[in-house]
């Protein structure tokens, strides 16, 4: 298909990774909520979720287009913005409709949901300008990184409510271990992203593992795995009597602790940041999975 915005999403955006993975995210996030009262939201909110959560998650890959794009000018040309196929000023407009869409959503569900989405709007405005000192950020990493994440919680906060907010009921037990999840989450694919093998790099191209070398970036994301697991682990409690779900999880995490170790060589290390980035994506997967929707099938 040669539709430019087709070749766009494709290359920038693809659906087919992201859309089953914001749809288990929402899914599990407002089952998490629901499973405690044994309800079962509508389809109309888990839509109106999951419609809004994508375009955020699209709201957030036009900021990184607009904060990347002299960079990305310079040494990564083939991309679709600096080679052409698209430009700024399309995808912001883009990215206003999408806004209309979501305010749209909430005031059709419950206008309660403006203020959250407003304040994840307001954060997302903050990521893209770097907090206003992004010569400071870009001299502190591991700052830029956590304070990157925190737009998680937030969405998962935004994602929760469609629950709790619209039937009028009180927090859910144990959400702040569901936020805990989503930042580990969100730590574990941004790790895995931008942890590469030697041979991968690319000058101007800023990675973990090349601000922090392979070995170390490797070991911070099986922390952030480890941070995700455990904060699944304390979170299942909550809508399980069933200890399986937790062994399950812990089981996970000393798959990945274990393939880690495996390789601890210098050839080894290239290996892993080779797969990392794909194991990211199934390790978050199955935690989502685990979290709600495997006991909705189940009862």
């Amino acid at each position: 298909m040669n539709n430019r915005w087709w070749i766009y999403q494709r290359e920038r955006f693809p659906l087919l990774a992201h859309g089953p993975l914001v749809v288990v995210f929402c899914v599990s996030v407002m089952l998490f909520s629901s499973l405690q009262d044994g309800q079962i939201p509508d389809v109309a909110r888990f839509a109106g979720a999951t419609i809004s959560t994508l375009i955020l998650f699209f709201q957030l890959r036009v900021a990184d287009e607009f904060k990347d794009f002299e960079i990305d000018s310079r040494y990564r040309a083939e991309r679709p913005v600096p080679r052409g196929l698209v430009t700024l000023s399309e995808l912001a407009r883009l990215s206003l409709a999408g806004a209309l869409i979501q305010f749209l959503l909430a005031v059709q569900i419950d206008i309660g949901l403006l203020p959250i989405l407003v304040t994840v709007w307001l954060y997302m405005g903050l990521m893209t300008v770097e907090f206003f000192v992004p010569a400071w950020l870009k001299r502190t990493p591991s700052v830029y990184l956590l304070s990157h994440m925190l737009v998680m919680p937030l969405i998962a906060f935004y994602v929760s409510a469609f629950d709790w907010l619209c039937t009028c009921r009180a927090l859910p037990g144990g959400l702040g271990w569901l936020l805990l999840l989503s930042f580990g989450c969100g730590l574990v694919l941004e790790l895995g992203r931008k942890i590469k093998p030697p041979a991968a790099e690319r000058e101007g191209v800023e990675t973990y593992s090349g601000l922090w070398g392979t070995g170390n970036s490797i070991s911070l994301w099986v922390a952030a795995v480890a941070t995700a697991v455990t904060a699944y682990s304390m979170a299942v409690t909550r809508i399980s009597d069933s200890e399986l779900y937790v062994f399950a999880g812990i089981s996970l995490f000393c798959g990945v602790l274990i393939i880690a170790l495996l390789f601890r060589s210098r050839a080894g290390r290239s290996a892993t940041a080779t797969w990392i980035e794909p194991c990211s994506g199934i390790v978050t997967m199955l935690l989502y999975l685990g979290l709600g929707p495997l006991q909705a099938v189940v009862a």
